[in-house]
């Protein structure tokens, strides 16, 4: 039964760290150098990061500054970083490319929030789908002899309580998200 609850408890927590990876790519009006990690650049016919190929800098609250190690990089990054979704245009002064995230106006700022909380909602239905994994689980210990019905009960408000102890905290990691960006 431990087996059954740690396993679940795992995949309940890279569901957690999943959503946390999906909320750092998301723009909130401030700079963040995370909204790169997803960016690749074509050096030498291999798709690389960008922060491994330049230096990746924030100098203030809304610009992001890429600096290349090698001065022939500028137009491969530049590139990717128009080709991929991030919605800024960079600015290219031959030296290194700036980002520069405009304020985010009321109505987008909304529009963001609805999407944070459509992506917590998703996170949630994976964790309950892990808890009913778990209990099946369970239920298979119960019928091939390995747990008693006591056990089954015990294991199932373990499991229960689990469940609440994410599903909580995804709430609190989707309300800081949520905060972050009506912060004005």
């Amino acid at each position: 039964m431990d087996k059954v609850i740690n396993r679940m408890e795992e995949r309940m927590q890279r569901r957690i760290n999943h959503l946390n990876d999906e909320y750092k790519s998301i723009r909130a009006g401030r700079a963040n150098p995370s909204i790169l990690d997803r960016v690749k650049v074509d050096y030498y016919g291999t798709p690389t990061p960008v922060n491994q190929v330049a230096n990746v800098s924030v100098p203030e609250a809304r610009t992001i500054i890429i600096q290349p190690w090698d001065g022939s990089m500028l137009g491969a990054i530049n590139k990717a970083i128009q080709t991929s979704e991030i919605g800024i245009n960079p600015q290219n002064d031959g030296k290194c490319i700036r980002l520069n995230f405009p304020p985010l106006t009321e109505d987008r700022r909304k529009e963001i929030v609805k999407d944070v909380a459509k992506i917590a909602e998703g996170t949630k239905v994976q964790i309950r789908n892990v808890r009913r994994d778990a209990m099946d689980d369970l239920k298979k210990l119960k019928k091939a002899g390995d747990l008693t019905e006591d056990d089954l009960k015990d294991g199932e408000k373990k499991i229960q309580k689990i469940t609440d102890k994410f599903i909580k905290e995804t709430d609190s990691v989707c309300d800081a998200k949520k905060k972050e960006i009506m912060e004005l």
